[in-house]
């Protein structure tokens, strides 16, 4: 899946339409995924990443979506109730990610 599609999808998602502030978030969610899966950097970064773009464009709308409320753990207003698994991604995205084991280099 090519970067434009990704940001499409990603302004699907959410309600950003600004194309640098989506890629810059493609690319914090790529890293971050990256680390998680390949720890040790046993494969390129990019050719793992081709393996979950879906993942990628998921985390990137999660932390486009939860922005302007850093490290909530609770909020209610009005009936509407906001709580956030970690200051991070989520487990219900980094779990669809199969880490790599391997030697450091």
């Amino acid at each position: 899946m090519d970067t434009s599609e990704m940001i499409a999808m990603v302004k699907a998602l959410t309600d950003e339409t600004d194309e640098d502030t989506i890629s810059a978030f493609l690319s914090m969610a790529g890293k971050k995924i990256a680390r998680y899966g390949d720890p040790y950097r046993t494969m390129d970064e990019e050719a793992f990443l081709a393996m979950y773009p879906d993942v990628v464009i998921d985390a990137a709308a999660y932390m486009l979506n939860k922005r302007g409320w850093d490290y909530q753990v609770t909020y209610t207003e009005n009936g509407v109730r906001r709580e956030y698994e970690t200051g991070d991604l989520p487990a219900s995205v980094l779990r669809r990610v199969t880490p790599i084991c391997g030697a450091v280099k």
